[in-house]
């Protein structure tokens, strides 16, 4: 049993919250970006995708170096979270068209690279037996963290730029509490850098691919239901003449998916990882289903709504990354998760890409029922990994 001070965990999740502000940013200026610069609503496509693909770059870039081995997981973190704040601060100083601020987005993404894995990292080498828990806390920061550049949007700001200036504050500050606050824990393990005969041996684990279908069919859905939400609650709005801050609702949905992920993380202690990942795989698809039916309730029955799938949603990631590590083959641990991470990374530019594309020709709330196919499939997977492994 490690001896730890009960600060370490809070740090480590307020760290990981603060880190990760930089994440939606570049969606949550898009509706003053439109009116001024003319942008289509399909621009919400290479906005969020230019993170997500510097996000898969950096992931393997940082493994293949073995960067958190080389540095302190403490050090590249604290480097990564000022780095993806320069460049979300150089949107506000420097782009004046949507190319450069792809570009300063996808070397954000970059940087993010080493705020959320290297986050949970840290978190290994503090708790090594309470794993599941803490994913639960770290991935549940990561949501409100995501979130939190709608909130700084929600207070209707005359220009777009206060909300870069916040949410690069913010990240320094996740840099800075790490660097001062958390030291590398007791039980770091310090890993190998990646290598495609790992990779090989990881693909052939029958029951890592069925906890990987699971993972992937659920990234199919996530980043996508994240980015068109502030485009369904706009039809909604318009469809009851309404008046309501969008903003701040997108971040209350995408925000309370953290408590699902905590909550999540201390069911699984009582009825195992994949059950709880199941359960939200079978309500998140529903709720695609039901998405055309809710655009025409009351705003209390929608947010109700909203309020399930916004936990539901996400409260399965950190349950996928505790399924993953315990079917990976115990010495390619790294490499699986990261072959999945980039892997899973790369459905959401599919899904968010093909999604936004139908903005223009279909209603939101219609195209929303497009996901249910990856709840559908993360659900067999899972049932697959069962028969594989009874004790999950």
């Amino acid at each position: 049993m490690i001896s730890r001070p009960l600060y370490i965990l809070p740090c480590i999740v307020l760290a990981q919250l603060l880190g990760s502000s930089t994440w939606f940013a570049g969606n949550a200026i898009l509706p003053i970006l439109q009116q001024q610069w003319g942008l289509p609503d399909s621009a919400v496509a290479p906005l969020t995708n230019s993170v997500q693909f510097g996000f898969i770059v950096g992931a393997l870039l940082f493994s293949v170096l073995a960067l958190a081995d080389r540095l302190s997981p403490r050090i590249l973190f604290f480097i990564c979270a000022c780095g993806t704040a320069v460049f979300n601060l150089l949107i506000a100083f420097w782009a004046d068209d949507l190319n450069q601020v792809l570009l300063l987005r996808f070397m954000g993404g970059m940087m993010l690279a080493g705020v959320y894995p290297v986050g949970m990292k840290i978190a290994t080498g503090w708790y090594p037996e309470g794993l599941g828990v803490a994913l639960g806390y770290l991935v549940g920061a990561l949501s409100v963290g995501t979130s939190s550049a709608h909130f700084f949007s929600s207070f209707s700001f005359e220009s777009w730029e206060p909300v870069i200036y916040l949410s690069s504050g913010c990240a320094i500050l996740g840099g800075i509490i790490i660097l001062l606050f958390v030291p590398d824990g007791p039980a770091l393990h310090k890993g190998g850098a990646l290598k495609l005969t790992d990779l090989w041996q990881a693909v052939r684990s029958k029951s890592l691919q069925a906890s990987a279908g699971g993972y992937f069919g659920h990234m199919w859905e996530l980043y996508a239901v994240w980015a068109l939400l502030p485009y369904w609650l706009k039809a909604w709005e318009e469809l009851s003449g309404s008046d309501i801050n969008i903003p701040f609702w997108s971040f209350y949905i995408i925000a309370i998916g953290g408590l699902g992920c905590v909550a999540g993380g201390y069911a699984s202690r009582f009825v195992g990882s994949r059950r709880v990942a199941l359960w939200m795989l079978v309500i998140s698809g529903s709720c695609c289903l039901l998405s055309p039916m809710i655009i025409d309730l009351s705003f209390e029955l929608m947010l109700l709504f909203w309020s399930i799938w916004g936990i539901a949603v996400v409260t399965d990631s950190p349950q996928f990354s505790a399924l993953s590590a315990q079917t990976a083959p115990k010495k390619v641990v790294g490499s699986a998760l990261t072959m999945i991470n980039a892997i899973g990374f790369t459905i959401t530019i599919i899904a968010v890409q093909i999604t936004a594309m139908l903005l223009e020709h279909l209603p939101v709330e219609w195209i929303m029922v497009l996901l249910f196919p990856g709840p559908v499939l993360g659900a067999i997977s899972l049932i697959r990994l069962k028969r594989l492994v009874p004790a999950l």
